[in-house]
Order: structure tokens, then C-alpha cells, then sequence
């Protein structure tokens, strides 16, 4: 004869076993998924943050080149050693106005007046932010074949070509990654580039 009451209660202890025997299974899991959720996560933030920027920068760059280039040339013919040329002012104003107007921050920089033939580097660096900006207003390359620009806007070699002539902006941005932090959670190590950085050529107008 079944004793319905002890039934009753062996089904009741067999079911609260095996409901908490799923739930420890599904803590265990979620332990050992949410070290590589955290990091799939802060990937696709960290790695979009920095395509976004890679974008800004680069569309400043080929504004600030396109605006010295478009300046006449002839106040490059008598260098001041206090005071840079017009054009070169254009395209460093356009490139500190953008950055600040975005939210990006300029890290204080200033411009340079101590050039390097045709070249003004400026740096700064504040707080942990970073920031390299180069205005070559001599920058040549030559009419076909040109290679793409390097970030230091060194001119190209003609390889007996007639020559170009045009500005070359470079910027180059200081990024805190945070992925490479995260990925430690799984024993991994990631290098990534310490630096944003983007380049605009345009040929000079005058």
C-alpha cells in the first residue's frame, strides 16, 4: 500500500535536489562566461571609441591641410623666428577648434613658431592626454605613384617625376585603451597602438 504523505515528501526532497543542483551549474557557468563576456563588451566600446576618433582626426587633418593650402604661399618666403606664417595658423586653429568643439580636448597645445625648414611640430601633453600635431607647408610628392603619407609628413621622393607640392597635416592623439586591461581577466595580453593618429594632404593652391 503507497503512503501518499511519505511519497509526497520524497518528491519534494528529490525535486529540491535537482533544482539545486541546476542552480549551482547555472553559477558555476556564469562564472566562468562573464570574464569573457566583460571582455567582448569592453572590446566593442573600446574598439568603436577608437574608429570614431581615427575619423575625427582624420577628417580635421584633410580640413586644416586644405585650408593652408588654399592661403598664398608668400608668407612662407620670409620666416618670423617669433611668429608663424597665416597659413600654418589657419590650419592649427582649425584643428584646435575642431578638437575642442567635439569634446576631444586639446591637452593645452600651442603652436610651435620654431620650424624645421617648412615643418611646425607642437606637442602638449596634460593629465594623461596627449597630442602631436605636424604642419609641413612644403610637403612634396610626386604627380603619380605617391605613396600614402607618413605620420612624421616627411616629403616623398619624385623618382624623377615632376614634383607637387602641397600641405601635409598629421595628428597624432593619445588613447587609453581599456581592453588590454580586461584582457588580462582570460591570461591574455594585448598590444595596441599608444596613439590615435591620422594624416590630410592638399596640393597648395598658391
Amino acid at each position: 500500500m503507497i503512503h501518499w504523505p511519505a511519497l509526497r515528501g520524497w518528491i519534494t526532497r528529490a525535486t529540491d535536489f535537482v533544482c539545486a543542483d541546476v542552480a549551482g551549474a547555472q553559477l558555476v557557468e556564469f562564472a566562468v562566461t562573464l570574464p569573457l563576456l566583460v571582455v567582448f563588451v569592453v572590446g566593442i566600446f573600446d574598439f568603436s571609441s577608437a574608429f570614431t576618433l581615427k575619423q575625427k582626426l582624420t577628417n580635421v587633418a584633410r580640413d586644416a591641410a586644405r585650408a593652408a593650402a588654399a592661403d598664398p604661399a608668400n608668407d612662407l618666403q620670409s620666416l618670423s623666428p617669433t611668429s608663424a606664417p597665416m597659413s600654418v595658423k589657419d590650419a592649427f586653429q582649425v584643428v584646435d577648434s575642431y578638437l575642442l568643439a567635439n569634446n576631444i580636448g586639446d591637452c593645452g597645445i600651442t603652436l610651435s613658431n620654431s620650424p624645421s625648414g617648412l615643418t611646425w611640430t607642437s606637442t602638449a601633453s596634460i593629465n594623461g592626454c596627449s597630442l602631436t600635431l605636424i604642419i609641413n607647408r612644403g610637403y612634396y610628392f610626386p604627380a603619380t605613384g605617391a605613396s600614402l603619407p607618413s605620420v612624421s609628413c616627411t616629403s616623398q621622393s619624385s623618382g624623377g617625376q615632376t614634383a607637387i607640392i602641397g600641405t601635409c597635416v598629421s595628428i597624432q592623439y593619445a588613447y587609453p585603451w581599456r581592453f588590454g586591461h580586461v584582457a588580462s581577466l582570460l591570461g591574455r595580453t594585448a598590444t595596441l597602438p599608444s596613439t590615435i593618429s591620422a594624416t590630410g594632404v592638399a596640393m597648395n593652391e598658391n
